[in-house]
């Protein structure tokens, strides 16, 4: 009777069918040499940090940083190669404190064997403190080289025993000549040029975003998709393949370089620039709100009281697009923006706020001075409460003069208006207050 799940005939038929089975044009395209990596020659260039420590046959641990698709994983089986190390590799994402256990156990293992291991952690930063604490005993007895890889910033999501025991290493994004170079080697081992004509090429390259492992994927479905002696131009390009979308997550460093991007180029008075990185937010799926929140901040530290109408109408703008919703929304946004980048500048007021709050930390309970206190009861007259206090209107120029700083602290000047905008009017006051604010003091000596 056979049975009802036949097996292959022996394992090496199985091995046969896996040989066979397809697999990705990213995954046959995998270097097979370090020479062969695209895009990194600050890295693996013949004065690369990598290649310098290759010549002299031995590897520290490493953290690889840099976008997704930029050879990280790649490099690092390449190294084990080159140094003649076992290659192990672990995502943070699927392991776990008993999975290193094992991992370190036979890397142990394997050290007295006379082999070293390089231990891939792909995704490092999404180990904890803890788990990120368990290398350091194995790092620094030569147990395993560890080579982390991450897309996150370091510096903010690795412990500092661990980034003191490796070097750092920043993988860029590839460049439209990099992309190209994939795209030749591409067409080279499938014996076919891609169906495209000079403008479509540009715009895969450009779609590619500088991932190289995106771009491969999206030659193929462009082989995919073609249709015998087909041509596709630029507008049956992004019909065919339906765009993909920016690189950006809004929990990295996309997202705070995209917003700090924004930002300076307000204060930088670029409304171009400004327009630019607002809808390179508002196109990756930013939320719109988080941006109205933001220009409103922008009104607020930048632009002050050089034109007091900034934080009036990037107000507006947030209720604007609380009532449009999207996608009409968000050209109230966008008219803020190219208000507040045009918008005379001026940080005297956010400056004054900092001082201030300084004083008031270092001061203490201060008590103000008794003739601006308040004096509801018979004993607090008789303690001098209310005592001399001058209503400003009813003195000249409705100003009175007196200090209301505490004695102990003496007058403080926290706010210093530029000459620009509205603040140029503002300093004018100021200056004629203070010119009489001296002429009284003069009269009460």
């Amino acid at each position: 009777m056979s049975p009802k799940h036949p097996q292959p005939a022996n394992l090496f038929a199985a091995a046969g069918m896996e040989q066979d089975a397809p697999r990705p044009l990213p995954e046959r395209l995998r270097p097979r040499v370090l020479s062969d990596v695209v895009g990194q020659d600050h890295i693996l260039g013949p004065d690369g940090a990598l290649t310098r420590m290759l010549e002299t046959r031995t590897l520290g641990s490493l953290v690889f940083w840099g976008p997704p698709g930029t050879g990280k994983t790649t490099v690092a089986r390449l190294l084990a190669d080159a140094t003649e190390l076992h290659f192990e590799q672990i995502s943070a994402v699927f392991s776990g404190v008993a999975d290193l256990k094992k991992v370190f156990e036979a890397a142990r293992a394997r050290r007295e064997m006379g082999r070293g291991t390089l231990l891939f952690v792909d995704e490092v930063h999404r180990f904890n403190k803890a788990q990120q604490d368990s290398f350091l005993p194995v790092m620094e007895d030569g147990t395993v080289v560890l080579v982390g890889a991450t897309t996150e910033n370091p510096s903010f999501e690795l412990n500092a025993a661990l980034l003191s025991r490796a070097r750092v290493l920043v993988f860029q994004s590839l460049d439209s000549a990099a992309i190209e170079q994939l795209y030749a080697h591409a067409e080279k081992v499938e014996g076919k040029r891609l169906p495209l004509d000079a403008e479509a090429r540009a715009v895969l390259v450009r779609m590619a975003d500088g991932d190289g492992r995106a771009a491969l994927t999206l030659a193929e479905e462009v082989w995919r998709a073609a249709r015998k002696d087909e041509v596709f131009d630029a507008v049956q390009l992004q019909d065919i393949l339906q765009r993909r979308a920016p690189i950006y997550d809004k929990s990295a460093d996309g997202h705070y370089n995209l917003i700090s991007a924004l930002h300076k180029s307000v204060r930088g008075s670029d409304p171009d620039a400004a327009l630019y990185y607002l809808c390179r937010m508002l196109d990756a799926g930013e939320d719109p709100l988080f941006l109205a929140r933001r220009v409103v901040r922008m009104a607020v530290e930048d632009i002050g009281l050089a034109d007091p109408q900034a934080l009036v109408i990037c107000n507006a703008a947030k209720d604007a697009f609380d009532f449009l919703g999207h996608p009409e929304g968000e050209l109230a946004i966008a008219q803020a923006v190219v208000y507040i980048a045009t918008a005379p500048k001026s940080n005297a007021v956010y400056m004054a706020y900092k001082a201030a709050m300084r004083a008031a930390k270092e001061g203490g309970s201060l008590l103000p001075p008794k003739h601006i206190l308040n004096s509801p009861t018979a004993l607090m007259k008789s303690e001098g409460y209310g005592g001399g206090y001058q209503y400003d209107h009813d003195t000249p120029e409705a100003f009175s003069g007196q200090n209301y700083f505490p004695e102990a602290m003496g007058r403080q000047t926290f706010y210093d208006p530029p000459e620009r905008g509205f603040e140029r009017e503002i300093r004018k006051r100021l200056d004629y207050w203070a010119k009489l604010r001296r002429e009284r003091a003069g009269d009460r000596e």
